[in-house]
């Protein structure tokens, strides 16, 4: 029996299908080969993504049982049952039980809003990486006039941070030099434990009980909800790495009022502006969306603006994508060719500023980790080829040299 495990979207994924590995390693009744494809439904594209991909599966493996979970699988359940190919259909909470992957019936997916509490999960690290993925937090309490995630998801939910340094600890056994927190909503961490515990507190607390950790990163975060122990680690903790994705979205106050997000234009600056002034050395990425219905050429140019105003170095750029059930989807849609148009322009402007930053990195050193013997990524996330092979999973301290559009050059 062999299982394969095809990954869709986050980095949440990345980290769940590890789970999916381990759990059908452990369901001793799963006796004939097996895709599972863990979907994302984050766009209209990624779902029609993982559909073409299925089908490819099916023809290039006619004996290998393909089974569809992750967050479209949970959303539009019978779409996926409907399909040839699809030999069964499990939702988001029912792929953590080994029990299910050897159990008959085609759909096996349950409310996930009935889900109130997240369970550990004890892997050792993440195959064939020298970084690893430890999820804190799953689920999402806000709703977002574009995003379909909640229902996927389920509610906001978080994991014990007893249990969240446990398993740092594991991995940082198992050899990862570096671990990502993750999840859905992280800078929502811990409003639903006792005491509510933030963010900021379970990131001093994985840094002064798991000292034999090199780095830690954090995954997308909602600036909004940062916390003063995250400022505070962010100002005073070398491990935590100073590199901030930002799930900005928009520029335009109206269009952030019409998406249901919580900051304005003038919060995200002022965010971006504080942690600088703590950090000096960080970087931010951010993720945008463009042609969200009723967006205008001035309201684009807002976004536009937040690269320069933000100082983004690494853009995320989702054309608007309809998702059935959402409130923006009965919104007065966009000309798919504008959006089209001002997604492209929105990337153009994202390159220029990601070369611009290779530019300002010549001539300095930087701490890099090793991903490969060709290729590591510097504290801030930057990617660098390596002058000589190195052996992966090494920090080593080198000189910036140039660049060549997409990676730094090492010495």
């Amino acid at each position: 029996m062999s299982v394969d495990v095809v990954t869709f979207g986050c980095r949440l994924n990345t980290y769940e299908s590890e789970v999916i590995r381990h759990e059908t390693d452990a369901a001793a009744a799963v006796t004939s080969d097996m895709v599972v494809v863990n979907t994302c439904a984050v766009t209209a594209e990624a779902v029609r993504q993982a559909k073409q991909t299925i089908r490819r599966l099916k023809r290039e493996r006619p004996e290998a049982s393909i089974v569809v979970t992750g967050c479209a699988a949970q959303t539009e359940p019978d779409s996926f049952a409907a399909m040839a190919e699809v030999d069964r259909v499990i939702g988001n909470e029912e792929k953590f039980g080994a029990k299910i992957w050897g159990t008959a019936g085609k759909i096996a997916v349950s409310d996930i809003m009935a889900v109130k509490a997240m369970q550990p999960h004890a892997i050792s690290g993440i195959e064939g990486r020298t970084r690893a993925f430890v999820q804190v937090q799953n689920g999402c309490d806000h709703r977002c006039t574009f995003c379909i995630i909640p229902y996927g998801r389920g509610n906001s939910r978080s994991l014990p941070a007893q249990d969240v340094v446990a398993q740092v600890r594991r991995v940082v056994n198992g050899g990862h030099r570096e671990v990502v927190l993750t999840g859905v909503d992280i800078t929502s961490y811990g409003v639903d434990l006792p005491g509510t515990p933030r963010l900021g507190a379970l990131v001093k607390r994985i840094l002064k009980e798991v000292p034999e950790l090199a780095r830690l990163r954090l995954s997308s975060i909602d600036s909004v909800e940062a916390d003063a122990d995250l400022f505070d680690a962010l100002a005073g903790e070398p491990r935590l790495m100073p590199h901030l994705h930002l799930s900005l979205q928009a520029g335009d106050d109206l269009i952030l009022k019409r998406m249901k997000r919580r900051h304005s234009h003038a919060d995200a600056i002022a965010f971006c502006d504080r942690v600088r002034r703590l950090r000096p050395d960080v970087v931010f990425g951010a993720d945008i969306i463009v042609g969200f219905p009723t967006e205008n050429e001035d309201m684009f140019a807002r976004s536009l603006n937040m690269v320069d105003a933000c100082g983004l170095t690494q853009l995320h750029v989702f054309p608007f994508s309809p998702r059935p059930g959402t409130p923006a989807a009965r919104m007065p849609q966009v000309d798919r060719s504008i959006v089209k148009e001002r997604a492209r322009r929105l990337r153009e402007k994202g390159e220029h500023a990601f070369r611009d930053h290779l530019q300002r990195e010549i001539g300095g050193s930087r701490r890099v980790l090793a991903e490969s013997h060709a290729l590591g990524r510097t504290e801030q996330f930057t990617p660098v080829r390596l002058a000589a092979p190195v052996e992966p999973g090494i920090i080593i301290d080198l000189k910036i040299m140039g660049h060549d559009g997409r990676h730094l050059m090492a010495a």
